[in-house]
């Protein structure tokens, strides 16, 4: 049996009088807990309160698939309290570190006890505010953290491709560049008159110009690299299959080739074929270097997004343009939008930029498009509106996917409140873009939603 000592030793129960003690104590129940011993699991129903007599009660909250420490209870101490209050499922997991001698008091007593001493219900309120705000900070470093990650996963993954790029152009066009040094030597030695050399160069500056500038049909080039292909083996050019595809980037024709080599085609000495494979080499180094250069520009862009998107070398508040932080979101979440989710812009460009946090206001559009990224399963329409609604600017984002059920859309932007399985959300996404709309912006966020259609629609003051 608890004994009123060890209840009092409490600074919470020191407020309930002498024969509150006892009758408290009279109805707790002895539970023993091994080291290691799970007390209550996260996402379990409302049990009671514990009040710790003896050890040490490790606190976890799930997170990405880790049960990440998050505090620790010493007896004495009381714990439990938070679901009792607000019938909710239990926040945290709550183990034993050592053997641990714990009281519990049923939910439907501790309220009695409520009901019955204000001086008692003040204090443990104060208590259960106090622990919400630690889960909350705990949780909200998470929610960043996470954010964190995903972004960085996704600059990285649209990195990849360009960073490559870039690193093949490097490595293959150093050869390239020297071997074509090469044979410009060794055509040089050979005293070629000056009007053919300035025919091969002539066709050499027109391929440049082509591969630059034009975007030739992909079926044309096609056909014309299988006409090359066969052309360049009754020459008798080793490795024909390697010439064809850049000399049709270039747009040489069959017959401008056998224009050119016409003097060679006797000659047993390397000049036969070197003018060709001069020419399909230098389309071959022009093309590298042009990836080279998108990959580079590509990188580049996504930087200035990041940069952008974060608000750096800014001040705290600062003129925002909403479109751009939008398409900033945008850039960034590209690697999930790309498989199968459409994206229909209807703005309003005459919209004038507003005073705003820059990087708060891209948190805003990060929740959002993350949710209903979530929502359509990575397959559907995303849809995202501006216009002007009197002195607001109305950003809307919808998506076509499943729904928020009518019986919780008055709930979703609570603290805590989540419809995602344990550990897969942390019920402060919504909550964060909340705060950040009405309390740092002074605007508004509503919601509509039904099956096929949810719409999120944010009203930020213009002056």
């Amino acid at each position: 049996m608890l004994c009123v000592e060890d209840l009092a030793k409490l600074e919470l129960f020191k407020h309930l009088p002498p024969d509150r003690l006892e009758w408290a104590c009279d109805r707790a129940c002895k539970v023993e807990l091994a080291a290691g011993e799970i007390l209550i699991a996260e996402g379990d129903p409302p049990r009671g309160v514990f009040i710790l007599v003896s050890g040490q009660i490790g606190i976890t909250r799930r997170s990405e698939g880790l049960d990440i420490p998050i505090g620790q209870h010493h007896a004495p101490e009381f714990f439990g309290e938070t679901p009792i209050l607000t019938d909710e499922p239990v926040p945290v997991t709550l183990h034993a570190l050592t053997n641990c001698l714990t009281y519990e008091i049923a939910g439907d007593d501790f309220r009695h006890l409520l009901h019955e001493c204000r001086d008692f219900e003040r204090e443990v309120f104060r208590v259960m505010a106090r622990r919400l705000r630690g889960v909350e900070s705990f949780i909200r470093s998470r929610e960043k953290m996470a954010a964190l990650g995903t972004l960085a996963a996704g600059l990285a993954h649209e990195l990849n491709n360009p960073a490559a790029a870039v690193v093949h152009a490097l490595k293959d066009v150093i050869p390239a560049l020297l071997e074509l040094q090469r044979m410009n030597l060794v055509y040089g030695q050979h005293q070629i008159e000056a009007a053919h050399t300035q025919q091969w160069q002539q066709v050499r500056d027109e391929g440049y110009d082509r591969i630059l500038h034009d975007r030739p049909d992909s079926l044309q080039v096609s056909d014309l690299e299988e006409e090359l292909l066969e052309w360049l083996e009754d020459y008798g050019v080793a490795n024909a299959w390697n010439l064809a595809a850049p000399l049709a980037s270039g747009g040489v024709t069959v017959e401008t080739l056998a224009d050119l080599t016409a003097r060679w085609q006797n000659d047993t000495t390397e000049l036969r074929d070197m003018g060709v494979r001069w020419l399909a080499l230098s389309f071959d180094v022009l093309s590298m270097i042009k990836s080279g250069l998108h990959g580079a520009e590509r990188i580049f862009e996504l930087v200035q997004s990041m940069k952008a998107y974060s608000y750096l070398d800014r001040g705290v508040r600062q003129l925002v343009d909403v479109h751009q932080g939008i398409e900033d979101t945008l850039h960034i979440f590209s690697h999930r939008l790309k498989p199968g989710i459409e994206i229909d812009r209807c703005y309003d460009r005459t919209l004038p930029q507003i005073e705003a946090y820059g990087s708060e206001l891209n948190q805003v559009w990060t929740h959002l498009v993350d949710n209903a990224i979530d929502a359509m399963a990575g397959k559907g329409r995303l849809k995202i509106t501006t216009v002007r609604d009197g002195n607001y600017i109305c950003v809307e984002i919808a998506d076509s996917g499943t729904g928020i059920p009518p019986e919780i859309q008055s709930r979703i932007f609570e603290s805590f409140f989540t419809t995602k399985p344990v550990g897969q959300g942390t019920g402060l996404g919504l909550d964060i873009v909340r705060r950040i709309v009405e309390n740092r912006h002074q605007g508004t966020i509503s919601i509509e939603s039904k099956p096929g259609s949810t719409r999120f629609a944010i009203r930020l003051p213009l002056g």
